[in-house]
């Protein structure tokens, strides 16, 4: 084995602190029987590390053969790789190309048309109530998106044209505004003095339409550029935030054949049922709420009814959403409003059902938004949560309340957040 090609791969060429490079020799010892593969792994997963154990680049974990001094030859293919519902990596929205080690998909880029004042739009398609489109384009199937259509602005309607565009009847985006979050001064960033979207709906938007020519299925739809000058969506290089979305890390647009054009969107990190997870957040009912997503204000998604999540002809699901979470970059518990916010790094937010894992998923998730408690915080209780019923039972024993001690539930706002990728 070639050790020193191995280290300096694992330290990226530079020169490494001692503190780490004493963690680098001591996982590099802890693998001296694995095969080469195996100290492949270790070299990705020690560079994540590297970075600070609070803050990885990603939410993955250590390889098992290098965790536990396991050769990789015992290990085969994951479960998933068999059965999509067995343990193991899974992309759950294969729709494009998923970028792991930088959190990004890059999907379709779809060009349409709003009626009321003839404006092109560009939008992706994430989820859909149709099983045999959703299988056939790689999206989330999302039956529970048929309850969703309780106003004229939850879902809005469009036509399919001949040339496979949509019309759609209203709703469009202003990608105009700046987008600013500031901090409150003090022990205590949340809420923030300043919270204002990049990008705002008009009162007629909502991502989801229903497509009244084609079967009448609803489909998860977020705009994400707006305009005929599609070669001023990238200046420089770079995105031009005032015409697309601040998720938007790269467009490509054939002007030829827009059908083969692109997107490339961050991703956000989380949990579900303990696994963790990427998933892609768009919109947002509440200004706040859309300010710290960097997701787009959508009004029409405020018409749709929250804190019934599991109950017959409910639209949402549940995420599960905590303020005040141990805070820095080197604490490995990590988490919450209050750390995204000094760090600029995921609250590490807990999703409920999602494919594979429960039968109930929405992209449409039901903000639940928690506190630990000052006795909690004292008793050392509080930590990383990354469990639905993990929570539930804090809740039951006091530990965690609503924003200032109110009754734990629904905090009354709506995220559209499509579920991307798991990784165990």
């Amino acid at each position: 084995m070639r050790w020193s090609c191995t280290f300096l791969a694992c330290s990226n060429g530079k020169t490494t602190k001692k503190p780490v490079l004493q963690r680098v020799r001591s996982a590099l010892a802890a693998v001296r029987r694995v095969s080469t593969p195996g100290l492949v792994l270790a070299c990705a997963w020690l560079n994540a590390f590297a970075q600070g154990p609070g803050c990885p680049a990603q939410p993955g974990v250590p390889p098992p053969a290098v965790g536990a001094d396991v050769p990789v030859t015992y290990f085969g293919l994951a479960p998933s790789t068999v059965q999509r519902e067995l343990v193991g990596p899974l992309q759950l929205l294969t729709a494009g190309l998923l970028d792991q080690r930088a959190a990004t998909i890059t999907l379709p880029l779809y060009r349409g048309r709003v009626r009321q004042g003839g404006q092109t739009v560009w939008y992706i398609l994430t989820d859909t109530t149709d099983r045999g489109n959703a299988e056939a384009l790689g999206l989330n199937f999302a039956p529970k998106l048929f309850y969703s259509a309780v106003s004229a602005r939850s879902v809005r309607t469009a036509t399919l044209q001949r040339d496979n565009t949509l019309e759609f009847e209203a709703g469009t985006v202003d990608f105009t505004p700046d987008h600013v979050v500031t901090p409150a001064p003090g022990p205590n960033p949340f809420p923030p003095m300043v919270a204002a979207p990049g990008s705002v709906g008009d009162a007629n938007y909502s991502p989801l339409v229903r497509i009244t020519n084609a079967g009448g299925h609803i489909y998860n739809a977020p705009i994400v550029a707006v305009g005929d000058n599609v070669g001023a969506f990238m200046a420089g290089g770079r995105p031009d935030y005032r015409l697309v979305h601040d998720k938007v890390v790269s467009i490509s647009i054939n002007p030829q054949n827009p059908f083969a054009s692109t997107v490339t969107l961050a991703l956000t990190t989380g949990f579900s049922f303990a696994k963790p997870v990427l998933y892609l957040s768009t919109d947002a009912s509440m200004e706040t709420v859309a300010a710290l997503e960097a997701a787009t204000l959508a009004p029409g998604l405020q018409d749709i009814e929250v804190g019934n999540d599991d109950s017959a002809f409910s639209a949402v699901e549940r995420i599960f959403i905590t303020i005040n979470g141990p805070r820095g970059c080197d604490n490995p518990q990590r988490q919450g409003i209050d750390s995204a916010l000094l760090d600029g790094r995921s609250p590490l937010n807990v999703l409920g059902g999602i494919p594979t894992v429960a039968t109930d998923y929405s992209p449409l998730w039901d903000a639940n938004v928690g506190a630990w408690t000052d006795e909690a915080i004292q008793k050392a209780w509080r930590s990383r949560v990354i469990d639905e019923f993990q929570i539930l039972a804090l809740v039951e024993a006091g530990a965690i309340t609503g924003p200032g001690g109110a009754k734990y539930g629904s905090a009354g706002f709506v995220i559209n957040c499509p579920i991307v990728f798991r990784f165990l």
